[in-house]
């Protein structure tokens, strides 16, 4: 099946213009959404924009946009007031500079579009994706449309581009913020163990194919039962398993080991909170651990 382009734009570096079209990376599936209805009659519902100060229904001719600078305070904005300050689309992709692809936290990626060259643009555009693919860079560019300026990445993939919308620095909470005690010192034989659960399921390449979404499938097979007028039946969750708390244990566990004998305190744990302390009464409940066997002389 043809894509078809979602629109145009010129890539520039230097004096060298490349007029290529843009293309959604992503393709139509079967979603699922559900719509809101009342409880009693199955009607669905409609959405009404209410004055909390006058409790009267407002239409939408009487709703403007207004910016809140202080509290309950607003500044009000006629549409051609924003759309004087919008920027205006002119479908250029003008590279600014060029960046080694690993200097690119990918925590700054949002959407991206497949490029395509338009009609007589073919050898640029391929001479473009091979030198960087060759050189390892990518492009940083900003690029009008729908009002706003996004700033954008082009990077070399197959024989072709694709254009990776980015977020601002403003956009992106600075990790620092991300609350990690500094304790928790990372031992040889850990680190060791872990590398080796970690080679246990290595892959050279990225096969997405091999993931699919369970959740998506069950509930169309959830629909499909109600849509046949079958009764849904509902199994209660899976109990959690029980929680290994020593570290080495867990790495050994994992790679399939026998876990190391007695319980003893590790000093950096999977779970960082201590377990909870038993009252007797609740010790004594719990079913009698089994007697080890004594090692044979």
């Amino acid at each position: 099946m043809a894509v078809h382009s979602m629109g145009s734009a010129t890539i520039s570096f230097g004096l060298v213009s490349i007029p290529v079209k843009l293309f959604s990376t992503g393709q139509a599936s079967e979603s699922i959404s559900f719509r809101m209805l009342h409880k009693k009659c199955g009607t669905p519902v409609k959405q009404q924009y209410i004055c909390p100060q006058e409790g009267v229904t407002v239409e939408r001719d009487d709703i403007v946009k207004g910016y809140e600078f202080s509290k309950d305070q607003y500044v009000l904005f006629s549409p051609e007031e924003i759309k004087a300050v919008e920027e205006e689309p002119t479908k250029a992709i003008a590279i600014s500079e060029f960046v080694p692809i690993d200097q690119v936290d990918p925590v700054y990626f949002d959407k991206p579009y497949y490029l395509g060259p338009d009609k007589g643009a073919e050898r640029a555009y391929r001479l473009l994706s091979e030198a960087m693919k060759q050189s390892g860079v990518v492009g940083l560019a900003q690029y009008a449309a729908r009002g706003k300026q996004y700033l954008v990445m082009l990077r070399p993939v197959a024989n072709g581009l694709v254009m990776q919308q980015l977020r601002y620095a403003s956009e992106v909470r600075p990790f620092s913020e991300v609350p990690i005690p500094v304790k928790g010192e990372i031992k040889p034989a850990e680190l060791k163990l872990a590398l080796q659960l970690m080679q246990q399921t290595m892959s050279k390449e990225f096969h997405p194919e091999n993931y699919t979404d369970t959740v998506h499938d069950r509930m169309l097979e959830v629909i499909q039962k109600k849509v046949e007028g079958q009764e849904i039946s509902i199994s209660p969750a899976e109990p959690a398993k029980a929680q290994i708390i020593d570290l080495m244990d867990a790495l050994k566990a994992s790679l399939g080991a026998a876990p190391t004998k007695g319980a003893r305190k590790a000093e950096l744990e999977v779970v960082e909170r201590k377990p909870a302390k038993r009252s007797p009464r609740a010790a004594a409940s719990e079913p009698a651990a089994r007697p080890r066997k004594k090692a044979s002389k």
